[in-house]
């Protein structure tokens, strides 16, 4: 959410920076918006002090005994009353709307975000790993013959309806074993605080990281008000929700492994096939809650935790820096990573880090004490995926398959798996 008053200070400033995501000209009209809504306060003001003022004459005339001018006086306290009320209602109508106005605003990008129009001016920045030469066709992962009969997309729809899956036997232990070994690594290694969360949220919980209310098409809303979580991000976050902490807690980086939950709104006829895009899937999710000084290194190190899982992993990505037309509504800047499936013959998104500065922060009514007593600060919020676990899950099923059909597990899963490195073309773990 934008401040009024820095768009006030710099209206051109501020429209320059939303021009560069394709957003022209809201200046004018948010400063119009402002504009009749302090006169309204101004004028309700002046109205109150007006009939503070005649209440007190009231009493004077009572005790002279001018019934008249009591009277007068009387009548006017009453129309001051009414006319203060009608003003204060609608000052409170136009300062919700300007509100509204500014959470549908996306963020300001940062200065060293690319700028372009779509993903094709997207920049890599990084790329690791070698993409693996195999002596036949590779195959998808729900291709593969150690993987089918662990991966039941008919059961699914059977219970739940089209982009759903049942895991079971060794690619369900497998699955859980890469989320184990990210929530490990980014606790043991990472230095984040294991965090467990829950997926309802209340509204103004989605309204503090900025999926409400512009994007309640894409979650889920239960009947009684809750929302089921897109993102472990949204519980995260919203730790700090109106909470004024202390400047020698930050930063505090936080992990969560969660089921998420996504519509997935206009992505009908996309990656339909084996479970790369589904209404229900697992996360391991990054947030950290930084000085605003310290939040643009926080970003880099967020990217190389969620690069370091693949790493280990033995898994070759590439890294890229959103452009200003491709990123998402509350970030600044935003470093997608692209892992290699070879059964696509190309990177698909595995991870996405933003940083959001203090756009969350002012949503959420976030801010921390400097150590030097001044006044409060907002803090800045920052999240990524360290991974999502199905992708990961597909990308090790398929990077690691066998002309048979079977697959080669990574080292690192071995205390996870029991020492079982090999899942056989029969579905077993060996």
């Amino acid at each position: 959410m934008h401040d009024i008053r820095t768009i006030r200070d710099n209206p051109a400033a501020f429209d320059a920076a939303l021009s560069r995501r394709g957003v022209e000209g809201l200046s004018s009209s948010l400063l119009a918006l402002d504009e009749e809504r302090r006169a309204k306060i101004q004028a309700a003001e002046t109205a109150q002090a007006e009939q503070n003022a005649a209440s007190r004459q009231v009493g004077a005339a009572k005790a002279k005994g001018d019934e008249a001018e009591f009277e007068r006086l009387r009548a006017l306290v009453a129309e001051k009353k009414q006319a203060v009320a009608a003003m204060q209602a609608e000052a409170k109508e136009l300062d919700a709307k300007l509100s509204e106005a500014l959470m549908g605003i996306p963020n300001l990008p940062a200065d060293d975000t690319p700028d372009g129009a779509d993903e094709e001016d997207n920049v890599e920045v990084k790329r690791w790993g070698s993409i693996p030469n195999f002596a036949f066709d590779p195959k998808e992962h729900y291709q593969l013959a150690g993987v089918q009969g662990g991966m039941d997309f008919e059961t699914a729809a059977k219970l739940s309806g089209s982009r759903f899956v049942v895991l079971s036997g060794a690619v369900a232990r497998i699955h859980r074993a890469l989320a184990q070994f990210m929530v490990n690594t980014h606790v043991d290694e990472n230095g984040l605080t294991e965090t467990w969360t829950p997926v309802l949220v209340r509204e103004e919980m989605m309204r503090g990281t900025g999926q409400l209310p512009k994007f309640g098409e894409d979650s889920y809303q239960t009947t009684n008000g809750w929302w089921l979580v897109p993102t472990a991000e949204v519980p995260l976050t919203n730790i700090v929700n109106d909470e004024v902490v202390e400047e020698a807690s930050l930063p505090r980086r936080y992990v969560a492994h969660t089921q998420c939950f996504r519509s997935e709104a206009g992505s009908a006829g996309r990656d339909t096939a084996g479970m790369l895009r589904q209404h229900q899937f697992e996360k391991v999710e990054m947030v950290s809650i930084t000085h605003p000084d310290a939040s643009r290194d926080e970003l880099d190190r967020m990217t190389a935790c969620a690069e370091g899982i693949l790493e280990r992993l033995g898994l070759a990505y590439r890294t890229v820096a959103l452009c200003t037309g491709d990123m998402g509504f509350g970030a600044r800047r935003t470093h997608d990573i692209e892992v290699w499936l070879p059964g696509q013959n190309t990177y698909r998104e595995i991870s996405s880090v933003s940083v959001c500065g203090d756009f969350q922060a002012r949503r959420m009514n976030a801010r921390f004490k400097p150590a030097d007593g001044g006044k409060p600060q907002f803090v800045h919020t920052l999240n990524g995926s360290g991974l999502a676990v199905g992708r990961c899950l597909i990308a090790v099923l398929e990077n690691g398959q066998q002309e048979d059909g079977s697959v080669r597990l990574p080292e690192v899963l071995s205390p996870y798996l029991g020492g079982k490195l090999t899942l056989t073309a029969e579905g077993v773990l060996v």
